[in-house]
């Protein structure tokens, strides 16, 4: 499946449009593979980055996934027109992913 931010496809034709198609994931951004941080390495700033990094990507992954089988679901090939939303929720650790786009139909020019 061909995911991309812009409105087209090099080489191929939108042939239909399916319609819009999203991809949500939460979890802490401490918290990677099961793994959480420990209080030590919370004071340690390099520390606290990497979880940090580690923890989002993992969360961005599995919206991508949630989106790719969304679009699938609705028999499209490709999405669309992508967009990225990353928010914190308030007072806590949590980070939530949303991921938008076009479901649609291609065919190789």
């Amino acid at each position: 499946m061909i995911l991309t931010t812009t409105n087209s496809i090099e080489g191929h034709k939108i042939s239909e449009y399916k319609g819009i198609v999203t991809g949500i994931s939460y979890n802490s951004s401490y918290n990677h593979n099961g793994t959480k941080m420990s209080f030590k390495d919370m004071f340690s700033v390099k520390k606290y980055y990497e979880a940090y990094e580690l923890g989002l990507e993992g969360i961005k992954e599995e919206a991508f996934q949630k989106l790719r089988d969304n679009a699938k679901k609705m028999d499209a090939n490709a999405v669309v027109g992508i967009k990225i939303d990353i928010e914190t929720v308030s007072s806590s650790a949590v980070l939530v992913v949303s991921i938008t786009g076009t479901a649609v139909k291609i065919t190789t020019l």
